[in-house]
Order: C-alpha cells, then sequence, then structure tokens
C-alpha cells in the first residue's frame, strides 16, 4: 500500500509538471501572436458605424482588462494564473455576456461522453479481437480482420467522417448528421430525449472507433504473435493448462500492459481527432466550440477552452497511471 502511495504522489507531481508546462507554452504562444484581440474586438465592434473616440477608448480598456493585458508582463502573467487558478475567462465575445466557463460546462459533457465512450469501447474491442487473431493466427476471420484493419489504420478521422456521412447522411439517410439531438426538444431527461442523444452520436463515434480499433487490433496482434509460438500453447497444454486460460490468464494479460501505455500516449492524438470530428457533424462538443471561437475570434474562449483541453487529457493521462499498476504490479517498485 505504501509502495502504491509513493507511486501515486510521483504520478500526481508529474500531472501538476506537465499541466504547468502545458498552460505556460500555450500563454506565451498565445501572447507571441501579432494579433491583437483588443484591438481585433474594437475593429469588429466599430465597423457597423461612427463611434465617438472617448467611447472607443473606453471600449478599449474595458477589454483590456477583461482579457487580462494590462499592467507589466510580469502582472499579466500573475493575473492569468489568478483567473485560472479561479476558472474565470471573462465573458464570450462571441456570446456576449455568457461567461466563457458557461459555454465550455455546456459543451465538456458532450466532449467526454463522446471520448470516453469510443475511446474505451475501441480500446476493448481492438485488443480483445487482435488478442484473438495473434493466437488463432490460421483462423481466416481474424486474418481477414487483420487486412481491413491495415486498409484502415492509415486514414484520417475527418475521411472517415466525410465517407459515413455521404453513406448514411445521403446514400442511405437513416441517421442524423449533424447536432447533438433533435431540435426543439426540451430539458426534461426521458427516453425520447436519451435515444434522439444516442442516434445523434453513432456517426461521430464510429467515425473515431473505425480507425482506433484499427490500431489496437494491429498492436495486440503483433504482440501476441511474437509471445505465442506453438511450442509455448504446447508445453502449456501438457502441463495441464486449459486453452482459454493460456490466451486470457497469461497471454493477453502480459500484453496489455504496453497498450495502456499506448493508451495514454494516444490520448492527445484522439482529442485532436474528436476536434475534427465535431466540426464534421455539428457535434455540441468542446471542439466545435473551440473551431468556432477561432473563426469569430473569440480571444478569451479560445484561451478557456484551450486550457481546460490540456488538463482534461492530462487528467486523463494520470488515472491511466493509476490504473497501470492493477495490470502489472512491478511498476509500483519502479
Amino acid at each position: 500500500m505504501r509502495a502504491f502511495a509513493l507511486y501515486a504522489l510521483k504520478r500526481l507531481g508529474q500531472f501538476v509538471l506537465v499541466v504547468f508546462i502545458g498552460i505556460n507554452i500555450a500563454y506565451l504562444i498565445s501572447h507571441a501572436t501579432p494579433i491583437d484581440p483588443v484591438e481585433q474586438s474594437v475593429a469588429a465592434a466599430t465597423s457597423f458605424g461612427q463611434t465617438s473616440p472617448d467611447a472607443i477608448n473606453m471600449l478599449r480598456d474595458s477589454l483590456r482588462e477583461l482579457y487580462g493585458v494590462t499592467g507589466t508582463p510580469l502582472q499579466q502573467y500573475v493575473n492569468f494564473w489568478r483567473r485560472i487558478a479561479v476558472a474565470d475567462f471573462g465573458p464570450s465575445l462571441s456570446a456576449f455576456p455568457t461567461p466563457v466557463t458557461t459555454l465550455i460546462a455546456r459543451a465538456l459533457p458532450w466532449t467526454m461522453g463522446l471520448l470516453a465512450t469510443t475511446t474505451l469501447l475501441a480500446w476493448i474491442v481492438g485488443n480483445v479481437l487482435g488478442g484473438l487473431a495473434g493466437y488463432y493466427r490460421s483462423n481466416r476471420f481474424f486474418r481477414f480482420l487483420g487486412v481491413i484493419s491495415m486498409g484502415l489504420h492509415p486514414v484520417p478521422y475527418y475521411i472517415a467522417g466525410f465517407v459515413l456521412i455521404v453513406l448514411f447522411g445521403y446514400l442511405w439517410p437513416v441517421l442524423p448528421i449533424t447536432g447533438g439531438r433533435d431540435m426543439n426538444m426540451g430539458q426534461q431527461w426521458d427516453l425520447e430525449h436519451v435515444l434522439s442523444i444516442l442516434r445523434h452520436a453513432i456517426l461521430p463515434a464510429a467515425s473515431l472507433m473505425l480507425i482506433s480499433v484499427g490500431g489496437w487490433f494491429l498492436g495486440m496482434r503483433s504482440l501476441v504473435s511474437n509471445v505465442v509460438t506453438e511450442d509455448y500453447v504446447t508445453y502449456a497444454e501438457l502441463g495441464g493448462v486449459a486453452k482459454n486460460r493460456i490466451l486470457y490468464s497469461y497471454v493477453m494479460r502480459n500484453a496489455l500492459v504496453p497498450q495502456v501505455t499506448g493508451l495514454a500516449m494516444s490520448l492527445g492524438t484522439i482529442f485532436n481527432g474528436a476536434v475534427i470530428t465535431e466540426q464534421i457533424f455539428g457535434y455540441p462538443g468542446v471542439g466545435a466550440l473551440l473551431v468556432s471561437a477561432v473563426h469569430a475570434g473569440d480571444y478569451g474562449l479560445v484561451v478557456g477552452a484551450t486550457r481546460m483541453a490540456i488538463i482534461g487529457v492530462s487528467a486523463a493521462v494520470l488515472l491511466i497511471d493509476l490504473v497501470y499498476p492493477l495490470l502489472d504490479p512491478r511498476v509500483e517498485a519502479s
């Protein structure tokens, strides 16, 4: 127990360091850009008519206060972390006067539900099928799955999304291709509401899973194939161990360890794919919110969504790291 506590404390320290470095890099990039969000917002606000110079100056001062760019660079940096600590990113200019945190809170459950479901399902299905394919290498069905996986794995997420839209939105229009639920639905959580959300999530989830499943399948098949040989299985069976137990209790459990590491390392890429997927399907998640904020020049919303993405991905990696010792207890001692 003490070894796990030390391991968890070490991983928590790494999580804090990664979040700190990631947010600082995002801060430097946002302040190094030649685009001044204050002047851009002033130009947008005054482009529809004549405005008095005093009103423009008052607007400029208010925007600088909202964006936290008043004072010296050190004061701006301290003010930035103070606002991060209380999750205060000011109001959104594209949805004024709604706070940025409110918009993110509305979009976050959609992204978390989509990513958590697709990532776990793709990882489980891909590893199970890949383990079976590596163990039963002569099986025609698993060999066929291998060919399909090798063809799908290099395909970008957005290509898969466009293909699904054409197939199930136009050629065979049986599924909705945009939005997170049917329009004009109330806030009550009845069966109709839940079914509508599930139907709208099928195509975005399928576009993410099609590519991910192929990658996990190929990785697990390779790991199991490298371990399992005919002599290995023969000796285990002669020792009285059932063939299914050889596969699930010994081979696949050991092969899952590097796959868990791969899952942690791929979360950033998966989130990037989700950003594109949400934009393609008009899914109301953080990814679509971030892209719309960039197009609208909503600096506060871009900053808030970027920070939340850094923290969210890092927290998911931390959770995987804490589960890791359950598969390989030797990790605690490292």
